[in-house]
């Protein structure tokens, strides 16, 4: 059953914001489903660059390349779905309320499409289940990713963003170390299933014990059709801040990406492990990553609050790039754990401020569509930077595989990150609600 709140303090204040303080159990609640969804994509990586990889699916000397093409179709399915589920999401009407009925739809249909990338054996098989994956998940999250401008207060959105970071990052550790386990004991089957039933598990916390939000927007009369395609509206070109923001968090997630989806040919390639050792090697690599993230998260939200979120991404960005050019020179594993330490203090200060920041400048009525919008950055961050990355990777490394093709990708994640923090600056950071933007 929902939480039970008192309808007069839940309601939100003239500017639409949510007005009602949540107890910290909410909080915790809203953000647990991140846990799932994250570690499916996590997983699922690790999975398919260990079977290119070790498997003979195809030939090495075109394994980034091939990575990029079980992608990209995916990847264009997310960029359209979940903004335009999470535009229709804002005026959906049901007994579950207006975002859980995608949740649970799009996360069961996630378990079964794992199923079947789990037992197909073919590049094109599997390309098509990552395809389908893609359109549940984004029907899935595009709704989700309403509920904290939905539910959470203005003086709390500092606190939410730090624990929808946690739940991500900890979704991606979860994620990647069942990928690393599966890939270590040859078995992709157990992994994947593991995946699906371990996002399963978080949704049901999710539909079953958070409370809806506010009302759903009126129709109007109009047609679905034209309800779709408001997601899609040329007035997101007025939301200047809103679009530079994307631009950087694209940068940034594509810079962090390089790093977490070619790392399987980085120990196989650069650090010269087997299947089995690149597996269990990397269990306390992301581990790292986690620490850092974890010890981090929480102080960075707390001092954006003080000093503004475009201060603390910016420091992200330099630290990222350290972390990032010291896994990329590293001449062995302790110096690439090192690198990894710092890349996670990083990811942890960007994900503590990057919801936060969205969730403030975003009109508040239409925050399925526009948190959905915001997505694009996500969902193209992985497939970008496997395309490019993994094509530099690949010519760099040449026929021979050699150990410097690896390197040469996480050097482009560097500068990424500076291209990140530029686009950034023309970000005004100030809430909407203090500030409101006029059309």
């Amino acid at each position: 059953m929902t939480v039970a709140i008192d309808a007069t303090t839940a309601a939100p204040g003239a500017d639409g914001r949510p007005v009602a303080r949540l107890p910290n159990r909410e909080l915790i609640r809203i953000s647990l489903y991140w846990l799932g969804l994250s570690s499916i994509f996590a997983g699922l990586s690790y999975i398919m660059a260990s079977r290119l990889e070790f498997t003979g699916l195809v030939d090495k000397a075109g394994a980034g390349r091939a990575l990029f093409l079980v992608s990209i179709s995916g990847a264009i399915i997310a960029v359209v779905i979940q903004p335009t589920i999470g535009s229709i999401s804002d005026y959906t009407i049901s007994r579950w309320g207006r975002r859980k009925p995608y949740i649970f739809i799009g996360s069961i249909l996630d378990l079964v499409f794992l199923v079947g990338i789990a037992y197909s054996n073919t590049l094109i098989a599997i390309a098509a289940f990552i395809a389908l994956l893609q359109f549940s998940s984004n029907f899935a999250q595009g709704p989700f990713q309403g509920y904290v401008p939905d539910l959470v207060p203005a003086a709390q959105v500092g606190t939410a963003s730090a624990l929808v970071g946690m739940m991500q990052i900890l979704g991606v550790v979860s994620g990647y170390a069942i990928g690393a386990l599966a890939s270590a004991y040859h078995q992709y089957q157990i992994g994947l299933i593991a995946l699906g039933l371990l996002e399963v598990a978080t949704m049901l916390s999710v539909v079953i014990r958070v409370r809806e939000g506010p009302s759903p927007k009126s129709r109007e009369g109009r047609p679905w059709r034209s309800i779709a395609a408001e997601a899609w509206g040329t007035d997101i070109l007025r939301e200047h801040s809103f679009l530079w923001l994307v631009a950087s968090r694209l940068a940034i997630l594509m810079g962090g990406s390089v790093l977490t989806s070619l790392a399987v040919f980085y120990l196989a390639r650069t650090m010269g492990l087997n299947e089995h050792d690149s597996g269990i090697v990397f269990i306390p690599l992301v581990a790292l990553v986690a620490v850092g993230t974890v010890a981090s998260v929480v102080p960075a939200a707390r001092i954006s609050d003080r000093v503004g979120r475009k201060r603390v991404i910016w420091a992200s960005c330099g630290v990222s790039a350290v972390g990032l050019a010291t896994v990329a020179g590293a001449p062995s594993l302790p110096f690439a754990f090192v690198g990894a330490l710092l890349y996670g203090i990083a990811a942890g200060m960007f994900l503590a401020v990057d919801w936060a920041l969205m969730t403030d400048i975003i009109p508040k009525a239409s925050s399925g569509r526009y948190m959905g919008l915001s997505n694009v950055a996500t969902a193209s961050a992985g497939v970008l930077a496997i395309a490019v990355g993994g094509t530099l990777m690949d010519l760099v490394g040449g026929p021979g595989l050699d150990p410097s093709g690896p390197r040469a990708a996480l050097w482009l994640a560097v500068g990424l990150m500076g291209v990140g923090a530029l686009l950034l600056r023309p970000v005004d950071e100030r809430r909407r609600e203090d500030f409101p933007v006029v059309a």
